[in-house]
């Protein structure tokens, strides 16, 4: 055993199971490739500022789940906890809002970590696939992002997920209504933090999951209510194109997503197989974040997607997905002269596209061909020098058993016509 074991609340993705990971983010990229969307990859850390200003001081994952740290050079760093502030800030840094084709339109992949209780569909460390639509404010680049989260979940097999809508209105509308929601919030007997919380951003107050909370917002007022002309026609626009797309989705008045930079259109996507972690992805517009990191006015909309849970929720409703097989052929050397003809063929098979391995380490013939059975492979190559002098090897369908020699020089077509 080793000494060693993954930091608590982490996880090591291994084979087979990491297959199935590698399935989903392939698959949740896939509509965004097909609509103009580029790749990006930022840092694993950032300036502490970044998250700080964007993500808002009164999160709790700025104040209680951000891992921050100092550098020898006395520069003050976070892991990234989420992707989408640091997506805008290489944006701005390239400035490729400035190469005149708005909106950049990016998507990314990778790692983010907060220190939170793990719990099953919680880490510290976890996978994203997300979206960003940036420098455009059009109710048609909202419904695009919702609409190809919800092809994506299709195309893995996914069905008892919804997706929830709301709008938090801007900052011509949310004013009034943050006045009558704070009024609201000091009549209840809420604890001191909480209280805080409602004077720096009392919209996460909503969000809270306590049930002692929840039980008191009963009667809150809803943003719905608050909502500028503007602001309604927009996410009435929104619904409509959503709708005419056949997607379906629920009006949730009270969702509130956990970041401070939201603004207008925000969604969440949940699956109610997954008990208190239901929440498999989520997003919004967030007209004002590359101001609030100091960059100019640029209207955006984006969404990341959990590829933990989303793993979790095809387990949850038995969905099998169609994994290509790691190996198609294994080649089975008996002695030094197969063994170089056979780790050429190999070879050759790789460079036509047929995934080949190899029994490395001079096995016996039944050690090796307990390794063909286990690495998944549909056919066996099997060639002692009995084979060799009549210029065949051995063909085994590790399906049917059946076994046929062919010639040497015949390998590769042979192959390449069994397996289509």
């Amino acid at each position: 055993m080793s000494t060693f074991k993954a930091p608590k609340g982490t996880y090591d993705l291994i084979p087979p199971n990491s297959a199935r990971y590698l399935a989903v983010r392939e698959a949740i990229s896939a509509p965004l490739r097909n609509s103009g969307y580029g790749y990006i990859e930022t840092p694993g850390f950032e300036n502490v500022e970044l998250f700080a200003r964007g993500v808002g001081e009164s999160t709790d994952i700025v104040t209680k789940e951000m891992y921050a740290f100092e550098t020898k050079g006395g520069d003050r760093l976070a892991l990234r906890p989420e992707g989408t502030a640091s997506v805008l800030r290489a944006a701005l840094e390239a400035n490729l809002h400035k190469a005149g084709n708005l909106p950049v339109k990016l998507w990314y992949s990778g790692s983010y970590y907060r220190y939170e209780r793990p719990q099953k569909g919680r880490y510290r460390h976890f996978s994203q696939v997300g979206a960003e639509a940036i420098g455009a404010e059009d109710p048609a680049l909202d419904a695009e992002l919702i609409i190809l989260a919800d092809q994506a979940y299709r195309s893995l097999g996914l069905r008892n997920f919804r997706i929830l809508l709301n709008s938090l209105g801007d900052k011509e509308c949310r004013p009034a209504y943050r006045a009558a929601l704070q009024d609201f919030l000091r009549g209840l007997d809420l604890d001191e933090e909480t209280l805080r919380r409602a004077e720096i951003n009392p919209l996460r107050v909503l969000d809270d999951k306590r049930a002692d909370v929840q039980k008191q917002l009963v009667g809150a007022p809803l943003l719905e209510d608050h909502l500028c002309e503007a602001c309604k026609a927009y996410h009435e626009e929104v619904r409509e194109l959503i709708t005419a797309a056949g997607v379906a989705f629920e009006d949730d008045p009270k969702l509130v997503r956990g970041l401070d930079y939201y603004t207008r259109t925000t969604f969440e996507f949940v699956h109610d197989g997954l008990g208190s972690q239901s929440a498999v992805g989520g997003g919004g517009r967030y007209d004002g974040l590359s101001e609030m990191i100091g960059g100019p006015a640029l209207p955006s909309v984006g969404w990341a997607l959990g590829v933990d849970r989303t793993v979790l929720a095809l387990e949850a409703e038995g969905v099998e997905l169609d994994l290509p097989a790691t190996t198609s052929v294994f080649a089975v050397p008996m002695g030094d002269e197969a063994r170089r003809l056979l780790f050429a063929k190999v070879t050759e098979l790789r460079k036509v596209g047929i995934a080949a391995d190899f029994g490395y380490g001079g096995k016996g013939l039944k050690a090796a061909m307990k390794a063909a059975n286990r690495s998944g492979a549909r056919f066996a190559i099997v060639a002692g020098e009995r084979d060799l002098a009549e210029g065949v090897v051995q063909l085994k369908d590790m399906e049917s058993g059946e076994q046929s020699a062919i010639g040497v020089g015949e390998i590769i077509a042979e192959l390449e016509a069994r397996l289509g």
